[in-house]
């Protein structure tokens, strides 16, 4: 292995703190090692050298995680896999593609341009597709095509010890399968805790026949996630639904040159013939102004919708433009869509009492919602208020049936809370699946698991 950077000179300094961190408030902890693998068999290589030195191992994509996930808590080797960035296998009839891991959303869809397929799940950040596997990422689409978790068929990991296995199968990839316990979803989401994914293989979509999106503004929170529920209850096949408090839509004018009124927001998206989605739009502004909805503003051409979608993408960018110089932390609940409208409301409540700023944004189709709170990582008083808001919002989520984390993952902030989530008998069989996958702990210690 020709490609790897360890301590000495300023420059390798540099780049060991570059894979030290991610977008989090987590302090950057470097490994000792960084290490280019160009290939599988490299990867491969690799691990066994570690395992035979009982070498900690942290994979690492784009580095645009929210929860320190690639922080090398206990030093070790940092895997950095940009350079295995190829397109390998597509199958544009049976609708299926499989990448490397330093392929990202955004190369992967402008690969597909051409074939009448686009790949939906759509975090806010490009991310590398491996690590959104790896982190069971999704994004504004979810709540028409799914998240990772329904969207990966297959997974090529390596092993801490540098074995090689494909979670369904060498080459496998049907639509479903019965055959055994399902490995490949018990490594999406497993956060580089159980192997390094060095390919996965994706179901693709066709490209909608019609797509037009919709900016709608409300007098309340209440009223705007009441409509989302609402929708929903009806059955319209709706392709994105967004939530924007009135601070968070401010930040959106202000950073992405937008004028939509200072309110609360929904940002809409329809996919379907042209005749679907005049049912899909009537039935929905129906819905939305007997909840005392805006008439909508329409994007209908691609230029426009791109823009508002970009708009809503950088909305962790455009929170940390209101405060330059300020770090930024992402709430991540998800509750059951009955308990949405009244989750909301008592955050904004306790957004109040508790004298913080917090700009909320969320996939609210999906019952999951984000509390971006922009402080200064020098005031310790505001440090320990986000604190002690995030774990109450966490908990609040939890008493309504849902989840700490909906889409970001564990990595360091939430392993407490996945005690209190699952319970401690569902927590001693993840630590006997660590155990048996990774009996020395070397990969990713310290994430997931206390």
């Amino acid at each position: 292995i020709t490609d790897f950077c360890a301590g000495g000179c300023c420059g390798r300094q540099t780049v060991r703190e570059q894979h030290g961190k991610d977008e989090s408030v987590h302090r950057c902890r470097p490994p000792d090692v960084v290490v280019f693998p160009r290939c599988v068999e490299e990867v491969s290589a690799l691990a066994k050298l570690c395992h035979r030195h009982q070498l900690p191992i942290i994979p690492f994509g784009t580095g645009t995680g929210l929860e320190g996930g690639v922080g090398a808590v206990k030093g070790g080797v940092c895997f950095s896999l940009r350079n295995m960035d190829q397109i390998l296998d597509l199958h544009p009839e049976d609708f299926d593609v499989t990448v490397e891991p330093g392929v990202t959303r955004k190369a992967l869809n402008s690969y597909l341009r051409e074939t009448g397929l686009w790949f939906p799940v759509d975090p806010g950040a490009d991310a590398s597709l491996c690590g959104m596997a790896a982190t069971s990422a999704s994004g504004t689409n979810a709540v028409r095509y799914g998240t990772m978790r329904e969207n990966v068929m297959n997974l090529e990991v390596v092993l801490a010890d540098g074995s090689v296995i494909h979670t369904a199968g060498r080459n496998r990839r049907p639509r479903k399968t019965a055959a055994g316990y399902n490995l490949t979803n018990l490594f999406v989401g497993s956060e580089g805790t159980l192997g390094i994914i060095t390919k996965t293989t994706l179901r693709l979509y066709g490209v909608p026949e019609e797509m037009v999106s919709a900016v709608c503004s409300f007098s309340s929170v209440q009223a705007a996630v009441d409509s989302t529920v609402q929708i929903l209850q009806a059955g319209v096949p709706i392709a994105r639904i967004e939530f924007l408090d009135e601070v968070m839509i401010d930040a959106c004018n202000k950073f992405s040159s937008l004028s939509y009124p200072v309110s609360p927001t929904l940002f809409l998206e329809f996919h379907g013939s042209e005749r679907s989605l005049e049912e899909q739009v009537n039935t929905t502004e129906d819905i939305t102004q007997s909840n005392g909805g805006s008439d909508f503003q329409w994007a209908r051409d691609a230029e426009t919708r791109n823009r508002l979608w970009k708009a809503r993408h950088d909305a962790w960018y455009a929170a940390l433009a209101m405060r330059p110089g300020c770090k930024a932390y992402a709430t991540d609940v998800c509750v059951p869509l009955s308990r949405l409208p009244h989750i909301i409301v008592e955050t904004k409540e306790d957004l109040i009492e508790s004298r913080l700023t917090g700009h909320i944004v969320g996939h609210v189709g999906d019952g999951n919602f984000h509390c971006l709170m922009v402080m200064d990582p020098s005031d310790q008083d505001e440090l320990h208020r986000v604190h002690l808001f995030s774990q109450r919002l966490a908990r609040r989520a939890l008493a309504m049936d849902g989840t700490c984390t909906g889409e970001h993952g564990v990595g360091l902030g939430k392993r407490s809370l996945l005690c209190e989530e699952v319970g401690p008998s569902v927590i001693r069989v993840m630590q006997s699946l660590k155990d048996a996958i990774d009996p020395n702990n070397l990969m990713n210690p310290g994430k997931i698991l206390l």
